[in-house]
């Protein structure tokens, strides 16, 4: 298959996801309206679990179509990484002051939770196939799938407790017609998202044959950055629409199912535990998103005022200097 074929073809997911990002992040500010549900719970739940779909049908089509069990990983943690960079983006777009000044601090409880998921995932990778394991499952995809079930309850009850002492106005609801209009064009552009991702694998395992690069460092770095194109457009359209902790909480609740798909990923691989037979690299990539967790909480904490040349806060030059040494080691690893 040709270099200039594969282009087009992942140029063509990336677009279509970029595109169906953009209608997601429109239709669930309405249905949040509707429903009168806040913000950011949408955009923690439920933008975040379909901007995820890619990841979700990237790695399941990885691993049982492909067996490319590196893509599938690499995809994932590599995602993490990549929206915890695209927070970088968001401070630009903060003109007045740092999105740490603005941000809520029920953000701390979303990233709290994903620090220790990273670090249960980091801690199955370096551990390798000496990890409990329960039927050709790792123990670490049930422990996931109940921190992410915790996650999300734990979260929405804090910001419910805020929602209640706030005394906000009731807003007029649309009709149910325009409601059920509104979820007619969520659906449809989930599924369009679903297509292209389930499409990725392919395109991104034959570009890594062609171009001579390790799966590790494609899944990683090339099909981690398109499988992310929807939470980019659904917090950029956030962003437009005022709603900073909606975007906010679509990256940070996108981490938190990113890493809930390596346990549906563990179950749909039938050679055994998933992070068991997948390279060494992957630590390293989960501990570059343990650290740009970490220095996501601390701006929170600190809610830094100042800027690096006018430009970003020092939090946000930390995140893409981290980003850019994994993406270097990666490559040289798989050089």
């Amino acid at each position: 298959m040709g270099m200039a074929w594969l282009g087009l073809q992942f140029l063509l997911c990336a677009v279509l996801i970029a595109g169906a990002g953009f209608v997601l992040s429109r239709s669930g500010d309405a249905l949040a309206e509707a429903h009168g549900w806040g913000r950011g719970w949408v955009g923690l739940a439920l933008l975040a679990t379909v901007t995820s779909l890619p990841e979700l049908a990237s790695g399941v089509s990885a691993v049982a179509l492909v067996g490319a069990p590196n893509l599938a990983v690499g995809n994932a943690l590599g995602a993490c990484v990549v929206n915890l960079a695209f927070l970088v983006v968001v401070d630009l777009l903060q003109r007045h002051q740092p999105m740490y000044r603005r941000a809520s601090a029920t953000h701390l409880l979303s990233a709290g939770f994903g620090v220790v998921m990273l670090g249960f995932v980091a801690m199955s990778l370096v551990t390798g196939r000496a990890a409990p394991q329960f039927l050709g499952v790792g123990l670490y995809s049930p422990v996931l799938l109940a921190l992410y079930l915790l996650a999300l309850r734990s979260v929405f009850a804090h910001e419910q407790s805020n929602l209640r002492s706030a005394e906000s106005a009731a807003l007029e609801r649309p009709s149910r017609e325009a409601v059920r209009r509104e979820w007619r064009r969520f659906g449809t552009a989930a599924l369009v998202v679903l297509a292209a991702g389930s499409w990725l694998p392919e395109v991104a395992d034959g570009l890594s044959q062609t171009l001579g690069l390790s799966r590790s460092f494609v899944g990683t770095v090339f099909m981690a950055l398109v499988t992310t194109l929807p939470e980019m457009a659904v917090t950029v359209s956030a962003l437009r629409l005022g709603a900073l902790d909606m975007a906010i909480g679509n990256l940070l609740g996108s981490n938190l199912f990113n890493l809930t798909i390596l346990a549906i990923d563990d179950l749909a691989y039938l050679r055994g535990p998933l992070l068991a037979d997948v390279s060494g690299a992957h630590a390293g990539t989960a501990a570059t998103a343990l650290m740009m967790t970490g220095l996501v909480i601390v701006g929170l904490v600190m809610r830094p005022q100042g800027r690096v040349l006018r430009v970003a806060s020092w939090v946000s030059v930390g995140l893409v200097a981290a980003y850019g040494i994994n993406a270097a080691l990666l490559f040289l690893a798989g050089s």
